[in-house]
């Protein structure tokens, strides 16, 4: 994707290069300036130094990561870094620390900037709600120079985030050393995974005038990460799937940075930022239909599949063969990426700064291409080993024990496959952003008053959802079997089955496919026109000092989707779009607020500092919240799940008012003890008011009655987050060190906004755990960092496992490294050491009505699914210039 740059940043590109040219004229005339020696402390220590006194001297409640060196951060992870931070928790899906949650908010409560400015994100799996989230699993570490969490607000800082601001920085070459950067190798290997091989690097030049500099860096993964898990789906055909996730997964970052200071207090910047992953997966699941006869509770768990309830306990031997047997495989080409470019301008006069920055970000995502091939012992040439062995779901996690060997190769699959019609999509999105904001500085004097800071931010943000359908051939082709596998791939248990050939199955899909039709019930576009202004002082006396502001905001939001108008299907149409015309509905809405900020440190003794801060911050609603309509369950092969979804402009924003009481102490160098009390009343939560059996208008193929489960979205409710933070930093003089922090949080959301009836709010932790400890000298470090998590609920779109609990986690990170000169290093990391498993169960909840928005087994405490703990081990060389 390709980001075009606007005739202000062109114009600024330009000027900076003239520029450059002059200065260098300049200092061929001039002699160099005498450079004074300095001593750089790098390493961990660095890294827990900055951070603390960034901590310090904030004025808003912030914590800190600061990059130990050009290059590297504490952790291989972005999201792992940052789940370091003393109240933030991070979602690991699908191996990378995608999402971010600060103080038990749901991680569409965090607001993730570049620099101070929005970075547009989609999401590459199809299964997932459309948030407003960023995913910190397109970011590579390498090209971070630190990040800061701001968990106070303050009137400067763009709104969106309740729980709190990220704010992801990158470097600039005024303030490196010249010809100075990195270059670094890495290789890891999972003990599931494939292996994955890593290249990054950094230059930053710039003129001995210092007032000219280029800055750029690229990073490059490529490897296949894989999931081995079991997962339940006991409503349908009291089954368990042993299953295998293999994703194809390849990572690009660049980063481009001009700065200039072309004359005394001005300084310049254009910088661009393309991520890019690619994530085409399979999913391979090897059904097992449990002994009819099995062991069943909760009875009164079933559907027109699985009319006896379910099973929990079964035992299969030769004596007593399954009746039927299963082998599906999902193949989805699926890649997102993100493009930003802005421009900076800084202006600073006696008594007096301006800032300007301009720029758009963009976004593309979603899967091009979903597939499906299955098959099953109805099927001819279908010989797969009979099941024999036992299953046990009594607890959160199953327990599937084979008593023979349940290996499969391509020749006991029938000798063709063709791809599932009904199962064949494509669901592209795009996220973009353009915007422009202005401030302006004041230095006072009045007193303890000393500056006064004003602004105006302009926003322009679209989001735009939509699907296709096929149009197929007249016949449906086969292709090969052997053509769609290549080699295998471990289930659990130790059985092996044919890993699918990505390529080849998007390819013998395609080859069917003779054009596609738009499905009209899943466009959907969102343009949000957002206005700020604000005013802030900032105040200092004696021991005190601190900022009190208000922020003005206001939206206008415009949703366009489809006319559901009762036009007549046409001929070759997608019949899901039977009734939807192809003119525009266009809805709109406006809502503005103002939000107060203050934040007051005092100085109880150079070391000693008393924090207070109150505030009211909001997030907006969910994109899925708002769009116009999304149908689910058509026309698949589950009868009943038929769903219409009416999404609304209408909707208010949430928003909290929160206070922050916190006493820190600095001793040392980089040492703290800290101790935070935060409270956020959160109200307007958005819920869905729930209808059965509406007639829409609209007729199922498979069940052949019009027959809707419909929801609408509203604000009602309030919720409560409460909680404190423990905090502690000490470096002894030996090298040692110790970094640890424990967050309890307290939460209440209102039940009726989650289909699963819990007031529970998504991935909150009550109990949070770090421990890290180091070892630090000039040639060799260690560390082993710890991080606990208590339970939390995972919300997502797809049918059958939206809602879930996750188990308790803890996983141990060890990394070591080795300085062999002042240029080299050689790193070693490994991840998850304990092969911590990924436990996720139902939810039993005895106050469920009925007719709640629940999968039945999952509310009963089902398992949902579990994945095998993988320790990932990398080692890098790192060359520093």
């Amino acid at each position: 994707m390709k980001v075009k740059p606007t005739p202000i940043a062109a114009a600024t590109a330009l000027t900076l290069l003239s520029m450059s040219l002059a200065a260098q004229a300049q200092e061929a005339a001039a002699p160099a300036p005498a450079q004074l020696e300095q001593v750089v402390v790098t390493g961990i220590r660095a890294s827990l130094q900055t951070a603390a006194t960034i901590k310090k001297n904030a004025s808003a409640v912030v914590d800190a990561v600061s990059a130990e060196d050009v290059g590297k951060l504490p952790d291989s992870d972005v999201g792992q870094a940052l789940g370091r931070i003393p109240g933030v928790s991070v979602g690991r899906a699908f191996g990378q620390g995608a999402s971010v949650s600060i103080r038990g908010s749901d991680p569409q409560m965090t607001y993730t900037t570049l620099n101070g400015q929005t970075v547009a994100s989609t999401g590459w799996y199809d299964q997932l709600d459309i948030d407003r989230s960023f995913n910190y699993s397109l970011l590579p570490s390498e090209l971070i120079g630190g990040m800061e969490v701001y968990k106070s607000q303050q009137a400067d800082l763009t709104e969106g985030g309740i729980g709190g601001t990220v704010i992801v920085k990158t470097r600039k070459p005024l303030d490196m050393p010249a010809n100075s950067g990195f270059v670094s190798v890495k290789y890891g290997k999972g003990t599931i995974s494939d292996a994955e091989k890593d290249v990054s690097g950094l230059y930053s030049w710039k003129n001995e005038a210092k007032t000219f500099g280029v800055l750029a860096a690229a990073a490059h993964s490529d490897g296949a990460y894989i999931r081995r898990g079991i997962e339940a789906d006991n409503r349908w055909s009291a089954d368990v799937a042993p299953t295998a996730f293999v994703q194809d997964r390849k990572r690009d970052a660049v980063n481009l940075t001009l700065q200039a200071k072309p004359a005394q207090g001005l300084d310049l910047g254009l910088n661009y930022l393309k991520l890019k992953l690619v994530g085409d997966n399979s999913n391979s699941s090897d059904y097992i239909f449990q002994d009819p006869n099995c062991d069943k509770r909760n009875t009164d768990v079933k559907s027109a599949w699985n009319p006896t309830g379910m099973c929990v306990h079964s035992t299969t031997t030769a004596a007593k063969p399954l009746d039927t047997q299963f082998f599906q495989v999902w193949a989805r080409q699926a890649q997102m990426t993100s493009d930003s470019l802005t421009f900076d301008g800084h202006y600073r006069i006696d008594g007096a700064k301006f800032d300007l920055v301009a720029g758009a970000t963009k976004a593309k995502g979603g899967t091009s291409l979903t597939a499906n091939f299955q098959s099953g012992n109805w099927d001819a040439g279908f010989a797969l080993p009979q099941w024999q062995g036992t299953i046990d779901a009594t607890g959160h996690q199953i327990a599937v024990n084979p008593t023979t060997n349940q290996s499969f190769g391509v020749s006991q699959l029938p000798s063709a496959l063709g791809p599932q019609t009904w199962a064949t999509s494509q669901g592209p999105n795009k996220d973009q952003e353009k915007y422009a904001q202005f401030d302006a500085t004041f230095d006072l004097n009045w007193g303890a008053i000393n500056t006064f800071k004003t602004g105006v931010r302009f926003a322009d943000h679209t989001f735009e959802k939509r699907a296709y359908r096929p149009i197929w051939a007249a016949t449906i082709a086969t292709t090969p079997t052997t053509a769609l596998f290549d080699g295998t791939v471990d289930l659990a248990k130790g059985w092996t089955i044919p890993r699918p050939n990505i390529s080849a199955m998007v390819n013998g899909t395609l080859k069917n496919i003779n054009g596609w039709n738009e499905d009209r019930s899943a466009f959907s576009e969102l343009n949000e026109k957002n206005r700020a202004l604000y005013g802030m002082f900032d105040f200092e006396a004696g021991n005190l000092r601190g900022n009190f502001g208000l922020r003005y905001i206001s939206t206008d939001v415009k949703s366009t989707g489809y006319k559901f108008d009762g036009t007549p299907l046409a001929a070759g149409d997608y019949e899901g779009n039977e009734n939807w015309g192809k003119t525009y509905d266009v809805k709109k809405s406006r809502y503005n607020d103002v939000l107060p900020s203050f934040n007051l440190a005092f100085d109880l003794s150079k070391d000693l500092v008393l924090r207070a801060a109150a505030s009211q911050a909001i997030t907006r609603p969910n994109f899925a919240n708002m769009f116009g309509v999304t149908v689910s369950g058509y026309n698949d092969d589950r009868v009943g799940n038929e769903t219409w979804t009416v999404g609304s402009v209408e909707l208010k924003p949430m928003k909290s008012s929160q206070v922050d009481l916190s006493l820190e102490y600095y001793y040392g160098k980089g040492n703290v003890l800290s101790a935070t009390f935060f409270n956020k009343d959160i109200s307007n939560f958005i819920t869905a008011n729930v209808l059965l059996n509406q007639k829409i208008g609209l007729v199922d193929p498979k069940s052949g009655v019009d027959n809707w489960t419909v929801q609408n979205f509203v604000n009602a409710g309030g919720g409560r987050l409460r909680g404190i933070e423990l905090q502690a930093n000490h470096g002894f003089g030996s090298g040692l060190g110790v970094v640890a922090n424990y967050t309890f949080t307290e939460g209440t959301a209102p039940k009726e906004s989650f289909a699963d009836q819990l007031g529970l709010f998504t991935q909150s932790s009550k109990h949070n755990v770090n421990l890290v400890g180091y070892y630090e000298t000039s040639a060799y470090y260690g560390r082993l960092a710890y991080n606990w998590r208590s339970k939390y609920i995972i919300r997502e779109n797809a049918y059958w496992y939206g809602n879930r609990m996750h188990a308790n986690t803890g996983t141990l990170d060890a990394s070591f490294g080795w300085n062999i000169n002042k240029w080299l290093k050689l790193g070693f990391d490994a991840v998850n050491l304990t092969k911590q498993d990924d436990v996720q169960y139902g939810v039993m909840s005895p106050s469920l009505p009925a007719d709640a928005l629940h999968k039945d087994p999952l509310k009963a405490g089902y398992p949902a699914w579990s994945f095998s703990g993988e320790t990932t081990y990398k080692i890098g060389l790192t060359a520093k210039f």
